[in-house]
């Protein structure tokens, strides 16, 4: 899954946003398998039950990460962001190929 924002993110504080996310992520039930990101997205792989509802956890993961950056003040402009997600399944058989690609 990746969303992306409307800002560069900042490697000084990106670390501490996974954290952030990763704690969301695990507060709903779901299991954070991989995190990282790029200068203008980030991507982030979860073992997912049944029971959850996709767009309700990265509603959710959006919008308090978008105050957790504001209330850390990591960014001087006003960050948001985008709308919409891209969101992809895969095997088990997978898992390391797809940890890999979003660690590096």
């Amino acid at each position: 899954m990746f969303i992306a924002n409307v800002e560069r993110l900042n490697s000084n504080w990106e670390e501490e946003l996974y954290k952030y996310i990763t704690g969301i992520v695990q507060n709903k039930g779901q299991k954070m398998l991989a995190i990282n990101g790029a200068s203008n997205h980030i991507h982030f792989f979860i073992g997912m039950k049944p029971i959850c509802c996709l767009s309700d956890l990265v509603r959710e993961v959006k919008k308090s990460s978008n105050t957790f950056i504001k209330e850390k003040r990591f960014t001087k402009f006003n960050f948001q962001w985008q709308e919409g997600f891209g969101a992809f399944s895969y095997s088990h058989s997978q898992l390391s190929d797809v940890i890999q690609y979003i660690e590096k």
